[in-house]
């Protein structure tokens, strides 16, 4: 830091919260960018397990400013309980703020996700939604019909726009997809009241990054979601509605590029994935349940199982080519304990014979591809305990300083536990 961005660099999942929030107790302001309550980072502090999912995580630092910026779309009833938990457990939202710009998630959003994942399941075509209503929102922004946060906190301006909203929307609903139209007076009813106490956090946020910025203050941008499931870099159409790229940062905060220095990629050891999509080193035997066990890989949204592989080092090499990264994290290798033998994908095998290192823009080619694999020697040894890189076992050492090789980026960090305090620097 200053200007620190730190991101998923596989499909999500990747343990971002921990490390986002070792940094955030050294930042002076977090930015959320992009993405909705669609994500979820998953904090562990004194014991206490926090769910963030819109919320920065830097809210549990007293002294950090903690913004939501211009590129995030919110649920007004969902960031509403998450500022309610935090106060359950006495954590102030006092230094919170949520951009103006912001586009807001509304009944009408949630029902058509679900409506259009519906009729996309019965052509075959489910991309594997959580159904929040994320990309119905950003169809609104794109569609320039939306209502963004200005107008929803505006007193005068509420009704107008909520009913216009409405209408237009239900139209869709019944007209297209034959369902139940959405009572305008009822959404008026109760979201008036979550406009009233979202008031006093809106405001513009990006002058609050840029001097921020300009003052040399300590800047980390918070990524959500991971680099595969960008809209344009990731494994379209089975991706997200928005930018998890260091790029989206930028764009979803209102601050240029020269405001970064640094940029952070999460790695698991392993891969994840969740919903539809190709995965080509995912596991369908033991060792992929193993995995899926050893490492509690259930969504933090949405609680279903994720999809689990070995590690993809094509997928981490285009990772760190697409965002710039400077440094890599390799998060969670505790689960691969008690596994005979690590495996690493370092290239595909295509149906036509070719085989290549480098990340396809087409999704298609990835279809029934051969990963191809070098091994390393697994281990046995609990290293939850391990705080610097000598006290880890020599077979870990070697598959650490292998993925380094394979991935051509400096790795920094590892993380060998859920808790706070279960990292190491590596020098």
């Amino acid at each position: 830091m200053p200007g620190k961005v730190i991101l998923g660099a596989q499909w999500g999942d990747e343990g971002k919260g921990k490390f986002i929030d070792i940094f955030a107790g050294k930042a002076d302001l977090v930015v959320r960018s992009q993405g909705g309550n669609n994500a979820g980072h998953t904090v562990v502090v004194d014991g206490v397990k926090y769910k963030l999912q819109l919320i920065p995580s830097g809210i549990l630092y007293p002294n950090c400013t903690n913004v939501i910026g211009p590129g995030v779309v919110v649920n007004p009833k969902a960031v509403l309980g998450e500022i309610d938990g935090l106060h359950e457990k006495g954590v102030s939202t006092d230094k919170l703020h949520i951009d103006a710009r912001c586009h807001c998630i509304l009944p009408w959003h949630l029902e058509l996700d679900a409506l259009s994942e519906a009729e996309k399941a019965k052509e075959g075509t489910a991309i594997g939604t959580t159904k929040k209503g994320i990309g119905p929102t950003y169809m609104d922004k794109s569609e320039r019909s939306g209502v963004r946060m200005h107008d929803f906190v505006d007193a005068e301006r509420f009704e107008t726009v909520i009913r216009e909203a409405c209408a237009h929307k239900n139209r869709i609903i019944t007209g297209v997809y034959g369902g139940e139209a959405i009572d305008a007076d009822a959404v008026i009813a109760e979201y008036r009241e979550y406009a009233d106490r979202l008031r006093p956090y809106v405001c513009d946020t990006s002058i609050l990054t840029w001097n921020a910025v300009k003052e040399g203050k300590e800047v980390l941008f918070e990524g959500a979601q991971g680099t595969l499931l960008d809209l344009d870099m990731g494994t379209y159409p089975f991706v997200t509605s928005s930018h998890p790229v260091a790029g989206g940062c930028c764009i979803g905060s209102g601050v240029g590029p020269t405001a970064i220095d640094s940029i952070m990629g999460i790695f698991k050891s392993y891969t994840t994935r969740v919903g539809e999509g190709p995965f080509p080193t995912e596991l369908f035997d033991e060792t992929g349940d193993y995995i899926r066990n050893a490492g509690g890989e259930f969504g933090t949204v949405t609680g279903r199982p994720r999809r689990t592989g070995w590690f993809d080092a094509v997928v981490a090499r285009y990772a760190v080519r697409v965002n710039g990264l400077t440094e890599v994290v390799i998060n969670k290798i505790d689960p691969l304990r008690g596994l005979p033998k690590l495996k690493v994908c370092v290239a595909y095998k295509l149906r036509n014979g070719q085989t290549v290192t480098e990340f396809p823009a087409n999704f298609m080619d990835l279809v029934d591809c051969e990963p191809v694999y070098e091994e390393f020697p697994g281990f046995d040894e609990d290293i939850t305990g391990c705080r610097s890189f000598d006290e880890l076992p020599k077979t870990v050492q070697e598959y650490i300083r292998e993925l380094e090789r394979i991935i051509g980026c400096p790795i920094t960090m590892l993380g060998v536990g859920p808790a706070r305090d279960q990292v190491m620097t590596i020098k």
